[in-house]
């Protein structure tokens, strides 16, 4: 057994450069130094035991000059030393010198300072030796009508531990004698630790004695009031047939002014009743805390318990009526929380409460307009507008309350949200018919305020897209001409360049302007000329700005708009003039672009792309064939209707799936399940859930292990060292998040008794050995288990390697080694399966720096299978859709994603491709580039691709 593993009671801190002092000085200062003296030799003697000296001389120096003295440093240090000093001989008696000390420490019960009454019996908690019990028993007892309160509170615990560990015959009446002290006692602290005891030692007697004062429990301190709510579980989950006595006590205590007994009564009061109101009330008691506790730690793992009350199917219903109270979470600053409270309502949200959600949301993005700017702020806009975006698809009605106030951050200086503005009103044009008009009104106000070239190309493609009447294309061609400025541009830029130098020549450039209103087909006119004076000659309009920085993407997505709205017109308008003149207009624009992009002012070159796309389009202008028109007004938005049912189809899928997962089903033919017969694994809603909680804290919950728990433990199992070495070694290795336990077995494999057989162990990567192992000593063909503990603090791949040493007893040699084999661990072990939006992955891909580009070297020859085969041997998630991946083409292109425990972000793009010249069964050929912000996640990632890669076997 490791010292990781005893339980720890004094933890000191060892200077490791000093050299440990020699038995004879230390024994010469507890014997002639002065206090501080002796005080210090006390120490180094304490630290020397802690690391396995025995030092057996030191024990009768100790008891002779050490023990009489008074002070209370000297008498806190022996305290330590008697509980880790040996008390036994090897054959397992007592020592004789050790009734010596039991003496002392009677008189220490007895002695008039409290402190060191209270000291010396909070030490006895620690005794396990029933003879040195024994004769303190009278003075333990006697301690419980002290007169200051820290003497009787360990008194109360000292007897609970003697009783608790087996030593019921040195105080039989213990339950008895703790009754009557609790039920006289008036210190909270006391009366604690004295209920504490009849909880585990007599639970009856616990149960009378809070019969007698239930009704007074709210008057008690938080301290007792958080075991009254353990004892009230406890029994309730032993007999549930005591539930109707105590859930009113439990009510009463959601009351209390302490947040914890609070949050541990609402979580009692969920797991002993299913009733509404019992539901609604510990519900709302989670959501009070929340919103006074400033602890943000606090509030998400509360949110936790709220999103748990959910998951539930019959209290989902009862949490759908506070969704109001639930948003009042918002006012926390913290994104995280914020996040966490917005998916909660949306998962409440229903045709009952989408109104005022709706409501309190839209004040919500009004508010995050008018705060200054905070680096969260622009993160919880999204959030909001992705909520709204949800709620408006789930309910079309609220769509038209929602667009007007959404809009208005398409002018937002932050891209992501104006981003997700676009993509909200893209498909709320495309599926609620009624919203067009209003869309396109409300896009056409705020046009031209947008900032972003992005956004500026999505909102030109909207315009284009859905502008159907003769006035709506009139006004998206006077929009443009506003943004585009003068034309022609080039012209009007060399001009203004040279003006610069003439200021009265200036004032002439605002009347150029009327090329605009000569063309008869314009009658928003006032809309141009009203707002041209208000701007300044040196601002550029937004468009034109776009292109002098050599953005010419926006300009063909600008060609392509003025094709479409030009086909529309000239089906709606049956003049051929003004059907020309509008051609002749979009041409002109068309031709005054390619212009700038071939010129030299821009910062950039156009593009050959852009400009075969502009070319294509005044083709189409000026031929009109309607195969082409069919492809402009047409196609487009059937892939745009194709995408969004898409989407929505997977949408309802994944809710389907949750939802099954979450309904629980009870067919008439399903078997009853008995309590005394339910497997361990399916009690998990019958466990104690405050054994859980203490087993999870101290790290021993039970992982789920494969359907043969042996298979999988020895599926871990690593050979250390060779068959045929003196002493053989192997290794289970087993990672449990941040630590990871070797649990190695050493084989004496000789005739001989290896003395200080040692372990030694070193680690390369991130990883850092907690504890040196302890010597042992192994008879001929003995073996022993030696477990060492490891600390990981980051996903990387690390190698522990090491050997062991050991001596030959009654050999002269010097020590014999035997080197170990490494220990790889493995990455796997921390990456969990994770997923993140399209734009999420972008960003990210942009923002790490890591990269690691490894070759497909399979044999694997069909791409999906290959792209599987990857996912399971990575554990990372495939965001591309199915839908995507479906069908045969030749080549493949995937994006994966994964979190480690630690909060890294994996970012992996899978291209591959089947080559078809080389027959059906060639491989799959093709490159994985792999992000992460760290060297070591990226470089991990990529080894464990390529040696899973060439294990595959067919």
């Amino acid at each position: 057994m490791t010292a990781a593993e005893n339980v720890c009671y004094t933890l000191i801190n060892v200077p490791m450069d000093s050299e440990p002092p020699s038995e004879i000085s230390l024994k010469n200062d507890l014997e002639k130094g002065d206090v501080k003296l002796k005080t210090e030799a006390l120490k180094k003697v304490i630290i020397m035991i802690l690391n396995g000296e025995k030092l057996p001389g030191l024990l009768m120096t100790i008891i002779r000059f050490v023990l009489p003295l008074q002070d209370h440093t000297i008498k806190k240090l022996l305290l330590v030393f008697w509980e880790i000093v040996p008390k036994t001989t090897p054959d397992g008696r007592l020592l004789q010198e050790m009734i010596l000390v039991c003496d002392a420490y009677r008189k220490d019960l007895q002695h008039p300072n409290e402190f060191i009454r209270g000291s010396t019996l909070r030490f006895l908690c620690k005794l396990k030796e029933a003879e040195l019990l024994e004769p303190l028993m009278p003075a333990i007892r006697a301690c419980l009508e002290h007169r200051h309160s820290y003497v009787r509170r360990n008194a109360v615990l000292a007897i609970y531990t003697i009783y608790r560990q087996n030593f019921e015959h040195l105080i039989p009446d213990a339950p008895e004698l703790i009754h009557d002290f609790l039920v006289n006692e008036k210190d909270a602290s006391c009366k604690r630790n004295a209920f504490m005891m009849l909880i585990h030692a007599d639970q009856d007697r616990a149960l009378d004695y809070l019969s007698t004062c239930i009704d007074q429990v709210q008057t008690f301190g938080d301290i007792l009031q958080l075991v009254i709510v353990e004892l009230i579980y406890k029994v309730c989950h032993a007999n549930p047939s005591e539930r109707a006595r105590f859930i009113r006590c439990i009510y009463n205590l959601l009351q209390s002014s302490s947040p914890a007994v609070k949050y541990e009564a609402a979580g009692t009061l969920v797991t002993l009743s299913s009733a509404p109101t019992a539901i609604k009330a510990a519900a709302q008691c989670y959501i009070d805390l929340i919103i006074k506790e400033s602890d943000n730690n606090v509030k998400l793992i509360v949110l936790d318990r709220l999103i748990e009350l959910k998951e539930h199917p019959s209290h989902e219903r009862v949490l759908q009526d506070l969704v109001m109270d639930i948003l009042r979470v918002l006012s926390t600053p913290d994104l995280e929380v914020r996040k966490k409270t917005l998916q909660l309502a949306l998962d409440l949200v229903s045709s009952r409460n989408v109104e005022e959600l709706v409501i309190v949301l839209k004040k919500e993005v009004i508010k995050t307009n008018n705060v200054t700017e905070h680096e969260d702020t622009d993160k919880y806009r999204q959030l909001l507008v992705r909520t709204l975006h949800s709620c408006s698809v789930r309910f079309p009605d609220m769509a038209a309350n929602v667009i007007p106030v959404l809009m208005e951050f398409l002018s937002d200086n932050n891209e992501a949200a104006a981003a997700d503005v676009l993509e909200f009103v893209r498909e709320a044009i495309q599926r609620f018919d009624n919203l067009r008009p209003l869309i396109v009104e409300k896009m056409l106000e705020v046009f031209h305020a947008i900032k972003s070239v992005k956004i500026y190309r999505g909102a030109l493609w909207i315009l284009g897209e859905y502008c159907s009447t003769k006035e709506d294309i009139q006004s998206v061609m006077t929009e443009v001409r506003r943004s585009l400025g003068e034309i022609p541009i080039v012209e009007s830029e060399i001009k203004k360049e040279a003006g610069e130098l003439k200021p009265e020549e200036e004032v002439s450039v605002g009347p150029a302007q009327k090329l605009v209103t000569e063309m008869g087909t314009y009658a928003t006119q006032s809309a141009l000329s009203s707002s041209r004076p208000a701007k300044k000659e040196e601002d550029r309009p937004p468009l034109r700005g776009f292109l002098l920085d050599g953005d010419f993407f926006v300009a063909a997505s600008l060609a392509t708009t003025l094709t479409k709205i030009a086909l529309r017109y000239v089906s709606l308008v049956q003049e051929k003039k003004k059907q020309n003149s509008f051609n002749a207009e979009a041409m002109l624009l068309m031709a005054t672009i390619l212009h700038l992009g071939k010129s030299s002012l821009p910062k950039k070159p156009i593009t050959d792309d852009d400009v075969d796309r502009i070319s294509l389009c005044l083709k189409v202008l000026s031929e009109c064939s309607p195969l082409m028109n069919n492809i402009f007004n047409k196609e487009c938005r059937q892939s745009l209707s194709h995408m969004l049912s898409a989407k929505l189809e997977e949408e309802k899928l994944s809710q389907k799936k949750e939802s099954e997962k979450r309904n629980v089903t009870i067919q008439p033919d399903d078997p009853i399940s008995f309590m005394q017969l339910t497997a361990k694994n399916e009690m998990s809603s019958k466990e104690d859930q405050f054994q859980l909680s203490l087993l999870a804290a101290m790290g021993n919950t039970q992982r789920k292990e494969a359907a043969d728990p042996l298979a999988s433990k020895l599926n871990k199992v690593t050979q250390l060292t060779g068959f045929s070495d003196p002493v053989y070694a192997e290794a289970y290795v087993h990672v449990n998040q941040y630590d990871i336990v070797l649990d190695v077995l050493v084989v004496n494999q000789t005739s001989d008794t290896l003395q200080n057989c040692t372990l030694e162990l070193a680690t390369l990567g991130d990883l850092k050995l907690v504890e040196k192992p302890s010597p042992l000593t192994l008879a001929p063909h003995d073996f022993a288990n030696i477990k060492a503990n490891v600390k990981v603090a980051s996903t990387e791949n690390g190698i522990i390697f090491g050997n062991v040493v050991y001596d030959v007893s009654g050999a002269a040699s010097d020590r014999n080694c035997v080197v170990l084999s490494d220990i790889h661990i493995d990455i796997m072990d921390y990456i969990q399966p994770a997923s993140c939006t399209d734009a999420e992955f972008r960003q990210m891909w942009a923002e790490f720096e890591w990269e690691n580009k490894v070759t497909v070297n399979t044999n694997i020859i069909d791409l999906n299978e290959y792209l599987q085969h990857i996912l399971k041997s990575t554990n990372m998630k495939c965001l591309t859709p199915e839908k995507a991946l479906s069908g045969y083409c030749g080549f493949m292109a995937a994006n994966l994603y994964a979190r480690s425990i630690f909060g890294e972000d994996a970012l992996a793009n899978v291209s591959i491709e089947k080559p078809l010249h080389l027959g059906p069964e060639a491989p799959v050929t093709g490159h994985i580039r792999i992000r992460a912000k760290s060297q070591g996640m990226a470089l991990s990632l990529g080894d464990k691709i390529n040696l899973s890669q060439k294990k595959t076997s067919l």
